[in-house]
């Protein structure tokens, strides 16, 4: 079966579980500008990227060292018409075992070609995925956004806002 949602995989030379603990770090390798849990079913968190990017992810499956599902709950960006093509969208990181590694298998499904924000998300995801995830995974160390300062609570009530009217 063929899919156009964007998807993406590495191995790594770490054991699922430091692999997962990775993955539930989304502060050490998406963004610095994370709050909220990360970590457990049900936890919520909001992530921006200065005035481009504003998200709030609910965790709706977890199962320790095999899946991580987030649900894109509310998502706004600056840069395409249609503010709901994140919306209720869902973002997988799938592990296995492959030749005494693991494989991550990333997916957000949902995100397809005909979406506005397609190239730069896939662009976005495969540099956080291939390098920032992996690199934390494998040194500890990732490529997060740097923070910015807080999280800037007066532009995500003024998104919330404008979206309500």
């Amino acid at each position: 079966m063929t899919t156009s949602d964007f998807t993406t995989s590495i191995l790594v030379d770490q054991t699922p579980a430091e692999a997962f603990r990775a993955i539930n770090n989304v502060q050490g390798w998406w963004s610095e500008e994370v709050e909220g849990g990360t970590t457990k079913l049900h936890d919520e968190f909001h992530y921006h990227f200065k005035d481009v990017h504003i998200a709030r992810m609910k965790l709706i499956e977890v199962i320790p060292d095999k899946k991580v599902v987030w649900l894109v709950v509310d998502n706004y960006f600056n840069f395409v018409k249609d503010q709901s093509e994140w919306i209720n969208t869902k973002i997988s990181f799938e592990l296995s075992r492959k030749d005494n590694k693991t494989e991550i298998h990333f997916t957000h499904h949902g995100l397809v070609p005909s979406h506005e924000c397609y190239d730069i998300c896939h662009d976005a995801w495969t540099n956080y995925i291939q390098s920032s995830l992996r690199n934390l995974i494998a040194t500890g160390k990732g490529e997060p956004n740097p923070k910015e300062g807080g999280f800037n609570q007066a532009l995500l009530e003024e998104y919330l806002t404008n979206k309500n009217h």
